[in-house]
């Protein structure tokens, strides 16, 4: 590590194993209670204590979110929900709400606490009443720049951890906080079921002309108004470094495996010297995203919005390795690929390789010109010797995949 974590998102175990296994040093996920994000993205008890077991016997850590803010009717679910995470090992339970923190600290206090960004801790002085309330670690808040972030470091003590996201989606609000979904639809962000009001399309109407719209701003399908620009860090990890960052936070408990390996694989090989920040960021476009921005880090308040709300990458993942044995790859397919085209090999600490599909066939010997249907198991030649897991992919330039 270097003295630095890097830490992965993990919406269930495909993405959490994958995260491990392209170099994550420690994962975070929801479990079945007060989590911020849609219950699909929540481990139940059983699959929590599998998580924690297959993560320790990597060497990593699991941090569990318990991060929304609490009613009254839930703040007596805590001590018990607490002491359940301490006796699974969790690593840490990641805690938005004082009330839940206090809770937490009594009835389990050797499970370690980690005050999320949603807690909006913007200061010194706050870092330091978090820590003396038993937090170990501050998530801070989106709005800091890297000089907020040095003064903070310089006036909290030593033992007290500081993390920062460095990639993923952004939102209007401030840190998260934000009433719009549950106006418009009666679903709140604060609860973990946001509709992203903030991609939607807006027009404008004068009160005399019902009916009669006119866009807010003119660029195609859509006027994206509220739209944030993505995160992205990669040029910038060392001015982290030195601003006091120890944790470095992918977002994404709601992406795809192939988003979280090709997120950690770039920031992996980043902080590790392995990649120069021109090939990481060429990495990081391969993916889905909006345009990127380095957030507020840099002193700009503008932090990057009103883009267009397209959604963008310049890879399409077409399957995953299940094994490799004498040159022949067997993949279970992702989307469709045909003999011919070139496809690109993704690996743990590795820059990308190419090779062309020369053959297809399925598990009976049976040759196909294509693998077209939804993980599909076929066999595919390869002049790599590759690994479970590894991601195969094909570049085919820029790809808008939706809008707002």
């Amino acid at each position: 590590m270097n003295g630095y974590e890097l830490l992965a998102p993990a919406g269930d175990m495909e993405c959490l194993e994958t995260a491990i296994r392209y170099g994550a040093d420690a994962v975070y996920l929801g479990g079945p209670e007060l989590q911020l994000r849609s219950g699909k993205v929540g481990f139940d008890r059983r699959e929590l204590e599998r998580a924690v077991s297959y993560a320790h016997l990597a060497g990593r850590k699991v941090y569990v979110t318990v991060n929304s803010f609490a009613f009254n009717r839930e703040i007596g679910l805590v001590p018990e929900y607490a002491q359940y995470l301490q006796d699974i090992g969790a690593d840490a339970a990641i805690v938005t709400d004082i009330g839940v923190l206090a809770e937490i600290k009594k009835s389990a206090p050797f499970l370690p606490v980690h005050v999320s960004t949603q807690a909006n801790c913007m200061n010194w002085r706050a870092a330091c009443v978090y820590r003396d309330m038993g937090a170990s670690r501050v998530i801070l808040a989106r709005e800091l720049s890297l000089s907020d972030i040095a003064q903070i470091r310089a006036n909290t003590p030593k033992d007290l951890e500081l993390e920062a996201f460095v990639h993923g989606a952004m939102c209007m609000a401030y840190s998260g906080r934000c009433l719009i979904s549950s106006y418009l639809n009666g679903r709140s962000g604060n609860r973990g079921e946001c509709t992203q009001p903030c991609r939607w399309g807006y027009a404008l109407m004068e009160e005399k002309r019902p009916g009669e719209y006119f866009p807010v701003e003119e660029d195609g399908d859509c006027s994206a108004i509220l739209s944030s620009h993505d995160l992205c860090c990669i040029d910038i990890l060392d001015d982290m470094k030195k601003a006091g960052i120890v944790s470095f936070k992918i977002e994404g408990r709601m992406k795809t495996a192939y988003y979280v390996a090709t997120a950690v694989n770039a920031y992996r090989m980043r902080l590790d010297g392995a990649a120069d920040a021109d090939y990481c960021r060429r990495e990081l476009e391969s993916m889905a995203h909006r345009p990127y921005s380095t957030g507020f880090y840099l002193g700009d308040e503008r932090m990057g919005h009103n883009n267009d709300g397209k959604v963008r990458q310049s890879c399409a993942f077409v399957g995953v390795v299940q094994a490799c044995s004498d040159g022949i790859l067997t993949v279970e397919q992702r989307n469709r690929f045909a003999v011919g085209e070139t496809l690109e090999v993704l690996s743990p600490g590795m820059t990308a390789r190419e090779f062309t599909v020369a053959s297809i066939t399925d598990e009976l010997g049976t040759a196909q010109d294509c693998a077209p249907h939804p993980q599909q198991t076929v066999l595919v030649p390869c002049p790599y010797e590759l690994r479970y897991g590894d991601i195969l992919r094909r570049r085919g330039g820029e790809q808008v995949l939706r809008s707002c």
